[in-house]
């Protein structure tokens, strides 16, 4: 999908559910606790991967959404920081229309930390972004907790403990959590609803990494 959003100019977009899986980041997997860190995360039930990009581990529950916007590019070495404002803009306008009371930022220890996170107003961290960048095109990605919390805490703090990283369970949030729908089917077509907004739709396969709104 990011190939061809660099070919065609193109932007696409792809929101789904990963499953149950906690995805590692490189800097987790030179730790020394990390086979600690994947055998916790193996006996809780959530199988481990490891990922390309983003910052330290998170989890993905049943309802966890993920989503990718693939976005051409005219000059690679400029837009950063304006596309992370506009992501992290776009998916509190997503969560807010789906009626969850959300916030930018997150609370402290909390999971994969990052400055571009979605947090409930006054409580745990929703979402995550991340970013990657070719010449042609980036991909600004990243994944919503609907409404697990329980199972995401109890696997993170073993984890956690084990990479040496400080991690406050409180700091997992939700969408349900804030007051949105506890639906993963609802989250995602606000989220496609926001970030596609007026623009015209071609909807594609999750086979076919084509351009379009890819859902």
């Amino acid at each position: 999908m990011l190939a061809e959003a660099g070919d065609s100019g193109v932007p696409a977009l792809r929101v789904w559910a990963p499953g149950r899986s906690l995805a590692f980041g490189r800097r987790d997997a030179r730790a020394d606790g990390y086979p600690r860190a994947t055998a916790a995360a193996r006996e809780h039930g959530f199988p481990p991967v490891e990922r390309s990009v983003g910052g330290r581990a998170v989890a993905y529950a049943e309802s966890t959404l993920a989503f990718a916007h693939a976005v051409p590019l005219e000059d690679a070495r400029s837009g950063l920081n304006d596309r992370y404002e506009t992501a992290v803009s776009t998916l509190v306008t997503a969560l807010r229309d789906a009626g969850a009371d959300v916030d930018r930022g997150e609370p402290p220890a909390s999971y994969c930390p990052g400055e571009y996170s979605v947090r409930v107003a006054d409580g745990g961290k929703v979402a995550g972004i991340a970013q990657r960048v070719r010449q042609d095109a980036a991909l600004v990605s990243g994944c919503v907790t609907v409404a697990e919390r329980g199972p995401i805490r109890a696997v993170l703090s073993p984890v956690y403990d084990a990479l040496g990283v400080p991690f406050d369970p409180d700091s997992v949030g939700s969408v349900a959590q804030a007051g949105g729908p506890g639906d993963a089917g609802a989250v995602r077509e606000a989220l496609e609803a926001a970030f596609v907004d007026d623009r015209d739709v071609a909807v594609h396969d999750a086979a076919d990494l084509s351009v379009g709104g890819d859902t």
